[in-house]
């Protein structure tokens, strides 16, 4: 690839989830390349861009924007965006998801490519973190706010050249939403699993090869890994496990508004542990520690939690939805449940415990190959070979 003037573009740098690990890996292909975000604040995200070149926007000044008024002056965000100047750079990749990143403008000698996690799921009808639409002045004002970024949504979305979907579930939304075609590119997956395994962390293969884990095995565990927000089907799972007395281990702190991690300790039982945020060794040896791993949110954009799982040869228990259905493969490596309820859940967790042995490690892991970092990076620096000559 020849040696472009690149810049970076990001919703905000607060939590650190999937699309941060894109934003990160991005970071790597181009080190030198400065990241615009609407703000940053203090938190695992800043923690590891905070060396790089960021430039947030003008809203960083406003006070308390960053903590708490992002989301309600959401209708900023095209002044946000618009205020940013690329001019120079011969290419400006956008990471888009909730707060419209895609709006930014760009000269025509400038080749934008825009990252699509997903469309913003509050603008269309999708499960989000908190539910406002209980509350009638929040629901009243929400639906202007949001009948006017809507509108700016679809014209943001034709704003950049290219359109990379981060699944096939993300690129028929785009197609449904934008008008507009896009690329499918999986996310880059990967975790430390080398110095877990080293670790003596309770995978035992054998000489067969098969996970001889079970759900009442001493020190197994399930597990969820997820920012601990509404619209992720947290309570779903603590209810399930609570209700079975089956050990229940959930990796994640609170973010925005929600109130969920506070209604789901309510309702937990003795045997889920709450551990918030945690680094990356500690999470890959979670991973491995692990019986199986849940994967409950009704319509998941992707899901790269899922594939990190599998790629530490963990099988997925996952409800029959949204971008699960791109990364779990029934019965090879793991299995489906198509009724969303409590009762639901602990039926395909009692089908679990009774086909455990069947799945193989060395399987699940050659399946989560198919989204691996270098399969990003390649598909990646491919399409803007295409675009830049």
């Amino acid at each position: 690839m020849k040696q472009l003037r690149v810049a970076l573009v990001h919703d905000y740098l607060g939590e650190f989830g999937g699309a941060e690990r894109v934003l990160l890996v991005l970071s790597e292909m181009f080190p030198e390349a400065p990241i615009y975000t609407a703000f940053v604040r203090p938190g695992p995200a800043y923690q590891r861009f905070k060396h790089r070149d960021l430039h947030p926007s003008w809203a960083q000044k406003i006070p308390w924007f960053a903590a708490k008024l992002h989301s309600p002056l959401r209708f900023l965000a095209p002044l946000i965006w618009e205020s940013f100047d690329f001019t120079g750079y011969d290419l400006v990749i956008s990471s888009c998801s909730w707060y419209i990143t895609k709006g930014i403008l760009t000269r025509p000698e400038t080749v934008h490519i825009a990252y699509i996690h997903t469309p913003p799921r509050y603008l269309y009808g999708y499960p989000t973190s908190i539910d406002w639409q209980k509350y009638w002045p929040v629901r009243l004002y929400a639906r202007l706010v949001n009948h006017f970024l809507r509108e700016y949504d679809f014209v943001a979305a034709q704003r950049p050249d290219i359109l990379i979907a981060n699944s096939e579930n993300t690129r028929k939304r785009i197609q449904k939403f934008y008008r507009r075609d896009a690329t499918v590119v999986y996310p880059p997956v990967e975790l430390p699993f080398k110095v877990s395994s080293k670790l003596g962390l309770g995978i035992d293969a054998g000489k067969s090869g098969f996970r001889l884990l079970s759900p009442s095995s001493t020190g197994g565990y399930f597990l969820i890994v997820s920012r601990v927000v509404g619209g992720k089907g947290l309570k779903l799972a603590v209810q399930a496990c609570s209700q079975l007395e089956l050990p229940l281990k959930v990796v994640g702190s609170p973010a925005g508004w929600s109130s969920e991690f506070r209604e789901i300790r309510e309702i937990a039982g003795p045997q889920v542990e709450f551990l918030g945020y945690v680094g990356d060794e500690e999470l890959a040896k979670l991973y491995a520690g692990a019986t199986a791993f849940l994967a409950t949110a009704q319509d998941e954009d992707f899901g790269m939690t899922v594939v990190e799982a599998q790629l530490a040869g963990i099988p997925v228990i996952a409800y029959r939805g949204g971008g699960y259905l791109e990364t779990v493969v029934d019965g090879k490596t793991g299995i489906f449940f198509d009724e969303y309820s409590i009762r639901g859940l602990k039926k395909a967790i009692n089908q679990f415990s009774i086909q455990y042995s069947v799945f193989s490690i060395s399987a699940i892991q050659k399946h989560a190959q198919k989204f691996s970092k270098p399969r990003f990076i390649s598909q990646i620096k491919k399409i803007i070979d295409t675009e830049i000559k």
